[in-house]
């Protein structure tokens, strides 16, 4: 019974010890003092479902392959969007379609290879996102290359992506 009570004093302890407030410093499961607090949630884990991931991986090969019927349909009805070059939208997806189709149609081809995405649920308020990494080759129909690495965040509602966010690292040539 000793044991018992003493287990939950400690318990007690460790977790009003780990309790923070709003702009202090944090500190991780192994006790490190973190030098900042998240602001938003680091409770994440990974149930997101498969079917939502392979719809967020089809908007890119909407992209890809200039389909962009497929790319809409991977989208909700109203979309926010952080693009990597600096363009902001807030409004119905099929407005922002109509910009996404003068931007693809600059394109001959687009080469997308993905490294790696990552499924993540808010434990918090229950939102998925799905973060993904990859390098991308633009040809301008005036034959002009891009290429870059992305790194782009994809926020979920009832199986559509109804934000986006992206990174751009432009790859130069080695000289």
């Amino acid at each position: 019974m000793k044991k018992y009570i003493f287990t939950c004093i400690v318990f007690a302890v460790a977790v009003i010890s780990c309790k923070t407030k709003e702009g202090s410093t944090s500190s991780d499961t192994t006790g490190i003092h973190l030098p900042y607090a998240a602001n938003y949630t680091t409770n994440f884990n990974n149930n997101v479902s498969d079917s939502d991931l392979l719809m967020v991986l089809n908007s890119y090969k909407g992209w890809e392959t200039g389909d962009l019927n497929a790319l809409r349909a991977t989208m909700g009805d109203s979309i926010y969007v952080n693009g990597a070059d600096g363009f902001h939208f807030a409004g119905l997806t099929d407005s922002l379609m109509k910009d996404w189709k003068t931007m693809r149609d600059s394109l001959s081809s687009v080469k997308i290879t993905m490294d790696v995405w990552l499924k993540n649920h808010a434990v918090k308020d229950s939102n998925n996102y799905i973060n993904v990494w990859y390098k991308e080759i633009d040809t301008y129909k005036s034959g002009k290359v891009d290429s870059a690495n992305y790194e782009d965040d994809n926020g979920l509602k009832n199986g559509k992506i109804i934000w986006y966010s992206s990174h751009k690292q432009s790859l130069k040539p080695l000289h």
